[in-house]
């Protein structure tokens, strides 16, 4: 059975440096995520900025607001470029989404790119037909109508 993957284009109109301090905090991860996720980042170690080898820890609720634990590994960066973060444990057989960050004209245009695939076979496949397909769509339009909030609507610049 072959990963899902889809991709996300948002263009924010702030610097380079800006988006790339606050989307490669992990402490901003929770102010992004839909409150009904139950998002917290759990990990007393991780640090304050971000590095190759970094695990961060969370509990996320996603199902009937059942607790989940998930860990993820932080395997590449290129600060104000990219960021790529692989799950270690957690709800996914596969779990591996890019971040790459652009500089373009009056802002940046932030990529993401995920490849996942649920566990359980058939069972699984039905999953994320039914569900999870779904449910991470949701997540990613919150966060790009939060982002909107956070840092402004993009305008073309004239």
């Amino acid at each position: 059975m072959a990963a899902h993957s889809f991709r996300t284009v948002q263009r924010i109109p702030v610097s380079l440096e800006q988006a790339w301090d606050f989307f490669s905090s992990p402490a901003n991860l929770q102010v992004i995520t839909p409150a009904n996720m139950g998002f917290q980042v759990v990990s007393k170690f991780h640090g304050p900025v971000m590095y190759a080898g970094q695990i961060i820890e969370y509990t996320v609720k996603p199902v009937l607001g059942i607790p989940m634990y998930w860990m993820t590994e932080i395997t590449q960066v290129l600060p104000g470029q990219y960021f790529i973060d692989e799950q270690r444990y957690g709800p996914y057989s596969l779990w591996h989404h890019q971040h790459h960050f652009k500089a373009i004209p009056g802002g940046v245009e932030m990529t993401d790119i995920v490849h996942y695939k649920i566990p359980l076979g058939f069972l699984g496949r039905i999953a994320n037909a039914l569900f999870v397909k779904n449910k991470l769509k949701q997540i990613f339009d919150y966060r790009f109508k939060k982002v909107d909030e956070l840092f402004g609507a993009w305008k073309e610049p004239a």
